[in-house]
């Protein structure tokens, strides 16, 4: 965008000026073909206000104060079709990616990149992608409500003319942005309030209702490295002495005793290695190892701090009227340490951010619980809305190079998670699956059409369309007697002591997928949140990867032993039982679970289980689905007389019972809706 026209979006201009102004330019910025008089005509409120507060206790989507189930359909290569395809049934929450920069997002891979960028220079902006999009969807749907993804690492002009804003590589090269350097965040916030000027002064103003703040390693605020991390940038290490003065209140016998180090200062200390170019199998304890742990917690928490900040611009330029969300988090599935996401209970207290998102995990086939990366328990219990990311493979995938020009590298995208199911039974399957976990946790998402066409079969639409239904349905209900009774207690500083740089922490919280076979379902909570515990009806509580515990932290455990929970620690190496009124059991060497034995701990603490087998289970909020490779007759257990219906369907099975029996097909999800019957006896 030239200096006049950005300059005519801040002296406030009307709308109907600046479009005018902007058409008649030639070059980098214009309002496309249709524009405003395409538009003009739409009845949706403008400018939207979309928000997220409590419903039944429960972080909930609002647009112009009305709840809306949080279900959305993304694309990296949508097309209209796919986009009518969507909104015929109903859905009408979109997302769509947009780029600063003029690179793909993974630099491993060396994928191309999916739009042409926005920053083209010195103030100079080429807004046409968006454009494009908008015109793709609303010539759907009129109706859209919009989400942008907006990716903001720099494009590659920038990384040459300002190298101070860049990783700087042992070799004298730079890399990308660094995310310690001011230099990056003032030039990107910039262009970042430029891009929300245009967008909210433009005619497609009255469909967005969000911004998805994006960066780094797959729009996913990894930090980008090749095989090791490194960034010695001089930005960085004055940064880190800064976090340390801050950290350690500006003492320095502090630092020094910390660290075990006489000599250290604010002024000389050093950023540990975390290059990953040496790795050992072995913990790290922390009182010996305070620098590594230090440089890891400034190394998250930069991250952290990067999202809160465009948050807060996006919020601060809306008046408060658009959602703020981001992907992070991730500590349940990815134990790279160097990774950077150490520090969602500091995000957590952000007050900008609406929502955080990740896909599920990788482990993509048949029998698995596909469970998000993060502790959304936590998330919830601090007002922010979890969106699941169902990137979810289908037998309409094809490979990227096959519906792309230029964008898949060769070899790449092809193979492994990338292929789906080779048929439409197993691909709804799946998609029932994400929809049943969604509904009984409580939380949202977007199907992920990543390159457009994966869901484009009847029977796979009327999954997404039954996801808006249920969810719809779910927006206002609430079982407290489906509670969970199992909270597994995780610290997302557990890899900062793995000196593998994953492995070993993977080998404990490989248990995830066990977790998702023990009959019932479970809260994921972090450490930070263990005060949660005390008044909670947990039977079972699970600290997954703790050495030590603080003396505030035994005192709730106590207090819950007290109460009757029974509650199991594993540490780096074993594991302890403790329950009332009972000798400790201790497990040596057992920091790995199969799932008969964890339903065994389990049911002697008397949680209630629905089903007694490996099947997937998903309870909560009123719903039951159980995932069955296997299949074959199921003995159900509900923890109260209820009314029993398939969801799916409607068919009501049972109007009052506590059990039943069904006969459930091979490689199938049923979904159960399960109302609780209440008998007056007087």
């Amino acid at each position: 965008m030239k200096n006049h026209q950005v300059n005519a979006l801040h002296r406030g201009l009307s709308r109907r000026h600046f479009l005018t102004l902007t058409g008649a330019c030639c070059g980098a910025i214009t309002l496309g073909h249709c524009g405003a008089a395409a538009y003009a005509d739409r009845r949706l409120p403008w400018p939207n206000q979309a928000q997220v507060k409590k419903l039944n206790d429960r972080p909930t989507l609002f647009i112009n104060d009305e709840p809306v189930p949080p279900i959305a359909y993304m694309s990296y290569l949508g097309e209209t079709p796919y986009y009518r395809e969507i909104a015929n049934l109903g859905i009408h929450l979109y997302c769509f990616p947009a780029y600063l920069g003029d690179r793909g997002i993974n630099t491993n891979s060396g994928i191309g990149p999916f739009r042409e960028g926005i920053w083209k220079g010195e103030d100079e902006y080429d807004f046409s992608s968006i454009e494009g999009d908008f015109e793709k969807i609303l010539d759907a749907d009129p109706e859209a409500r919009v989400i942008i993804r907006l990716h903001m690492d720099p494009p590659a002009w920038w990384e040459a003319a300002y190298p101070e804003g860049c990783c700087h590589l042992p070799d004298g090269s730079t890399f990308r942005q660094s995310f310690s350097s001011p230099v990056w965040r003032e030039a990107t916030s910039k262009v970042f309030l430029d891009c929300l000027d245009w967008l909210q002064a433009s005619p497609y103003a009255r469909n967005l209702v969000g911004i998805h703040v994006a960066a780094g390693f797959t729009e996913e605020w990894f930090y980008h490295f090749r095989g090791a991390f490194y960034d010695e940038n001089p930005a960085r290490l004055q940064a880190f002495r800064d976090w340390l003065r801050q950290n350690y209140d500006g003492e320095v016998s502090a630092l020094q005793s910390a660290w075990n180090a006489e000599h250290i200062t604010f002024e000389n200390a050093l950023p540990a290695d975390i290059s990953g170019e040496t790795r050992e199998e072995t913990w790290l304890p922390k009182e010996e190892h305070r620098a590594r742990f230090d440089t890891l917690a400034f190394h998250t928490e930069t991250m952290v701090d990067n999202i809160a900040w465009f948050c807060r611009l996006v919020k601060q330029q809306s008046n408060g009227r658009l959602l703020t969300g981001a992907f992070y988090g991730y500590h349940y599935f990815v134990t790279d340490n160097r990774r950077g996401h150490g520090a969602l209970e500091q995000l957590l207290a952000c007050p900008d951010l609406d929502y955080l998102s990740s896909p599920n995990v990788y482990n993509r086939v048949m029998g698995e619980d596909w469970s998000p990366m993060v502790a959304v328990a936590s998330v919830q219990h601090h007002g922010k809305l979890w969106l699941a990311e169902n990137d979810t493979r289908t037998f309409k995938t094809t490979p990227l190079k096959d519906r792309s020009s230029g964008i898949a590298p060769p070899g790449q995208y092809e193979d492994g998670v990338w292929i789906g199911p080779d048929n439409v039974e197993d691909s709804v399957t799946l998609l029932r699956k994400n929809t049943a976990r969604m509904l009984a946790y409580g939380y949202g998402g977007w199907w992920f059409d990543m390159w457009g066409g994966w869901f484009s079969d009847p029977q796979m639409l009327s999954v997404l369309g039954s996801s808006l239904e249920l969810g719809i349905e779910n927006l206002t209900r609430r079982v407290p007697e489906m509670e969970k009774q199992i909270a597994v207690v995780v610290d997302e500083t557990m890899s900062f002591q793995d000196a593998s740089f994953g492995s070993l922490a993977e080998g404990i919280l490989g248990n995830r997928y066990m977790l998702g076979k023990i009959g019932t379902s479970y809260d994921l909570l972090l450490r930070g949140d263990m005060s949660l515990l005390e008044n909670a009806p947990y039977r079972f509580i699970w600290l997954l990867g703790f050495v030590d515990l603080q003396e505030a932290e035994q005192l709730v455990l106590q207090q819950c032993i007290k109460r009757g929970a029974h509650v199991l620690h594993t540490a780096f190496e074993d594991s302890v039982l403790h329950r009332p009124d009972q000798p400790d059991v201790k497990m040596d060497s057992t920091v790995r679970f199969t799932s008969s034995h964890f339903r065994a701990l389990c049911r002697e603490a008397g949680v209630h289980q629905y089903v007694d087998t490996d099947d997937v289970v998903y309870a909560g909020n009123g719903w039951l689905g159980i995932h069955s490779v296997e299949g074959g007759e199921r003995l159900i257990q509900f923890p109260f007389a209820a009314k029993v219906s398939n969801a799916f369907t409607g068919a009501v099975l049972e109007t009052d019972t506590r059990s039943i029996k069904l006969r459930i097909e091979p490689r199938s999800t049923l979904l159960l809706h399960i109302e609780p019957v209440w008998c007056n006896t007087a």
